[in-house]
């Protein structure tokens, strides 16, 4: 019998998703975004109605599409997840660095992870794209 869902916890995950400090996106098979969070909102500009739909790359010109399509058919072949780190590739989606007084950096270094999303029959039809800030350690890295 599956698991009753209550509404009151789907409510709370989605509070999370849009509150947390990282940016989520969710991807359908085809690259079309079906989750955007407050994250990404707020770094790229970008609202609900402009990226609901559109391709990643359409998007985000700036991704390499073909490096970006052999992780996202890495992760879907065998169902784990992949990472890309700032030392590999600055950053997946450029942002100016949000701390421009602070900051020593012109943009966002990101470490990026990918979760496959599968159906309760086991097939991934959705990929989770995780970004994370990782400008302060970029920083201090290349200081030092």
């Amino acid at each position: 019998m599956p698991a009753q869902i209550d509404i009151k916890e789907v409510h709370w995950l989605l509070d999370i998703v849009q509150c947390i400090d990282v940016g989520v996106i969710v991807l359908d098979r085809q690259y079309r975004v079906e989750v955007f969070n407050s994250f990404m909102e707020n770094h790229s500009g970008l609202g609900p109605d402009e990226v609901h739909g559109k391709s990643l790359f359409e998007l985000f010109k700036e991704i390499d599409e073909a490096w970006f399509r052999r992780k996202v058919d890495t992760v879907v072949t065998l169902g784990t997840r992949a990472f890309s780190l700032w030392e590999q590739r600055p950053y997946l989606v450029h942002f100016k660095n949000y701390q421009p007084i602070t900051g020593r950096a012109d943009f966002m270094y990101q470490n990026v992870t990918l979760l496959p999303l599968a159906t309760s029959s086991g097939q991934v039809e959705h990929i989770c794209v995780v970004i994370y800030d990782a400008t302060e350690a970029a920083v201090h890295k290349n200081a030092s």
